[in-house]
C-alpha cells in the first residue's frame, strides 16, 4: 500500500468527494500504484492477472453498497493505461464512483487512460459517477482518454454522470452501449474547456431489445480559444426510444461542434435528437449586474446555474 501525500488527498476530494478513506468496497490509484483497497462480503475486487487493472465482482442481490476506484497522479511525465471490468450480478442497486484526478507542476505531460467495461445483470441498477480534474502550474499537459462500454441485461438500468469542469487539457471520452430488453441508460455529461483545451466526446448507444430506452444529454461551456466536438448516435434495433441532446454555451473564441445521429432499424424505434449553441443571452447578464454583480460574476454564475 501507498501513502498519499497532501495534493494526492486534495485531488482524491476533488473527483470522487472523498475526505476520507469511504466505506465499503475501494481500490485507490495513485501515480500508477494500489495506495488502498477494500473488499465487502459481496463485493470483491482482484488485480488481473494479464494486464494492468482489476477486476470487480458484485454478488447476485447486492443492494445499497458502493464501490470507489478514483486515481490521481501528482507525478509529471507519468503515462498509464488501466483495464477496470465491472461484473455485476442480478437484482443489484449500486453505486459506483471513478474519475481521475491530476496535478502536474512539471514540463512533461501526464495521462491517464482509464478503460471500463461494466456488464450489468438482470434487473439490476447500477449508479456511475466519473469525474476529471486538473490541476498544477507547470508547462506539461493533463491528458485523460477514458473509455466506456456498457453491456446491459434485461430490465437492467445504468444512470452516468460524466463531469469534467476544470484544468483537463485534452481528452477524448468514448462510451459504448448495448442494450437488451426493457434495459434503460441515462447519461448526463457537463464539460468546460478553457484557453487551448480540447474535449471530444463520442457516444453509440445500440437499442437491442424490446421496450430499451436511451437518453443521452451534454452541456457544456467553451471559453477562450477552446474545442469541443459532441458525436452522439443512437442506434434502434427494436421496438424502443431514444434520446440525445447537447446543449452548449460559447464564449471568447471558443469551438464547438455537434454531431447527434440517429439509425434506426425497426419501425417501431422512437428516436429524437437536439442541438443547441449560443452565447449567454445579454438580458441574463444585464438582470444579475443590476443586482451589483459584475460582468465577470454573472458570466459565472450563470455557467455554474448551467452545468449544475
Amino acid at each position: 500500500m501507498v501513502k498519499m501525500d497532501e495534493i494526492q488527498k486534495r485531488l482524491l476530494n476533488e473527483v470522487a468527494g472523498l475526505h476520507e478513506i469511504p466505506e465499503g468496497a475501494y481500490n485507490l490509484r495513485a501515480n500508477g500504484e494500489t495506495a488502498a483497497r477494500n473488499t465487502t462480503a459481496n463485493i470483491d475486487i482482484k488485480t488481473k492477472e494479464d494486464s494492468n487493472g482489476i477486476d470487480i465482482i458484485i454478488k447476485d442481490n447486492t443492494i445499497n453498497e458502493s464501490v470507489h476506484i478514483p486515481v490521481v497522479l501528482s507525478a509529471s511525465g507519468l503515462s498509464e493505461k488501466v483495464y477496470n471490468d465491472f461484473y455485476v450480478g442480478k437484482n443489484c442497486d449500486i453505486l459506483i464512483v471513478a474519475g481521475c484526478g491530476i496535478d502536474n507542476c512539471g514540463n512533461q505531460d501526464s495521462e491517464h487512460d482509464g478503460i471500463h467495461r461494466f456488464f450489468i445483470g438482470e434487473n439490476s441498477r447500477v449508479r456511475y459517477v466519473e469525474k476529471h480534474y486538473g490541476s498544477g502550474n507547470g508547462n506539461g499537459k493533463r491528458i485523460l482518454n477514458p473509455v466506456t462500454e456498457v453491456y446491459i441485461e434485461e430490465g437492467g438500468s445504468v444512470e452516468m454522470e460524466m463531469v469534467q469542469i476544470k484544468g483537463v487539457d485534452s481528452t477524448d471520452r468514448t462510451t459504448i452501449a448495448e442494450l437488451k430488453k426493457d434495459a434503460k441508460l441515462v447519461v448526463r455529461e457537463r464539460l468546460m474547456t478553457h484557453e487551448d483545451q480540447q474535449a471530444y466526446s463520442i457516444y453509440k448507444v445500440s437499442l437491442n431489445g424490446e421496450n430499451s430506452s436511451a437518453d443521452v444529454i451534454s452541456r457544456s461551456v467553451a471559453k477562450d480559444t477552446s474545442y469541443q466536438k459532441f458525436d452522439a448516435c443512437i442506434v434502434g434495433n427494436a421496438p424502443c426510444s431514444g434520446h440525445t441532446e447537447c446543449d452548449s454555451i460559447i464564449m471568447d473564441s471558443g469551438r464547438i461542434l455537434a454531431v447527434p445521429s440517429l439509425e434506426a432499424n425497426d419501425v417501431d424505434a422512437m428516436l429524437v435528437h437536439e442541438a443547441a449553441i449560443g452565447k449567454i443571452a445579454g438580458d441574463q447578464l444585464i438582470k444579475l449586474m443590476t443586482l451589483g454583480l459584475s460582468e465577470q460574476e454573472a458570466e459565472e454564475q450563470i455557467i455554474n446555474g448551467f452545468l449544475k
